[in-house]
């Protein structure tokens, strides 16, 4: 065992001691074809001159533009301006690995390229479905990209008043009933949106399948993921939430209103 550390101790020591060696001034200055013993700022800057007009090629300018699009990714708030820089800065390091002969980096970048390309037409397409939603058109299904499907059978219930709230649905096929105010849910519409902006994160009603259904869920987490990639998408999702829970008002308002209206008809009658 001791043996064994020692053998360890050693060869870590070596490395240590051949690192510190490959990275001392003067062993470096020789690297670059200068004298350690008569060196000075002006020479320095000289050589590094003529170090950098050398490896001026074409190649290398690709490489280097491509550096300034990739870097500017990393500062990047939103995710279709990302998008775009990253696909440009991909498309000049191919370029560079087409013109060096490295094929590693021309065939990595080549791959990105459409990967970023799908990426940003989902978002895109995303944006323009959002925009169409707060023109009229409530439909969700442009969601569907971002979503996984679960299937119910009668009698299941989706979710229950006050459980904890974590995911939204989307129904595809069957029926759905909201049994706090005994309204069916069609496919195509939305259900558990507003679990999403209520504070406590809690179900405001009880969903059970009525006819046997597919639905598509997609977690409060993923989106306010897609919300933080681009800003204006969680605008548009705010709006179009906002008409459902108009919907929902002036639902419950016509039932308050004939609610009304029966109680007045047979005091009338009373009247009469």
């Amino acid at each position: 065992m001791e043996s064994s550390s020692a053998d360890f101790s050693t060869i870590l020591n070596r490395i240590l001691d051949t690192a510190a060696d490959n990275l001392r001034i003067a062993k470096i200055l020789v690297q670059m074809g200068l004298d350690p013993n008569s060196i000075t700022y002006d020479a320095l800057f000289n050589r590094l001159l003529e170090i950098v007009l050398a490896n001026i090629t074409l190649a290398n300018m690709f490489a280097l533009v491509g550096a300034v699009f990739l870097v500017a990714t990393l500062l990047m708030h939103t995710m279709v301006p990302l998008r775009v820089a990253n696909m440009a800065g991909c498309t000049f390091f191919v370029a560079f690995g087409a013109l060096s002969g490295n094929v590693a980096t021309f065939i990595l970048y080549l791959l990105l390229l459409p990967i970023n390309a799908i990426r940003l037409r989902q978002m895109l397409n995303l944006i323009k479905r959002a925009r169409i939603a707060t023109e009229g058109d409530t439909s969700l299904e442009w969601l569907k990209p971002f979503m996984t499907e679960r299937k119910y059978r009668r009698g299941d219930k989706l979710f229950k008043k006050d459980d904890a709230a974590t995911e939204m649905f989307l129904t595809v096929t069957g029926k759905f009933l909201v049994r706090e105010i005994d309204v069916e849910l069609p496919p195509g519409r939305l259900m558990g949106e507003l679990g999403f902006l209520t504070p406590n994160k809690r179900r405001t009603a009880t969903v059970e399948c009525i006819e046997d259904g597919q639905v598509m869920t997609i977690t409060y987490d993923r989106l306010l993921e897609i919300y933080f990639q681009n800003p204006q998408f969680g605008y548009y999702f705010l709006v179009l939430t906002s008409q459902r829970l108009l919907e929902n008002i002036s639902r419950l308002e016509g039932i308050i209103a004939q609610e009304k209206a029966a109680r007045q008809t047979p005091a009338t009658d009373d009247i009469a």
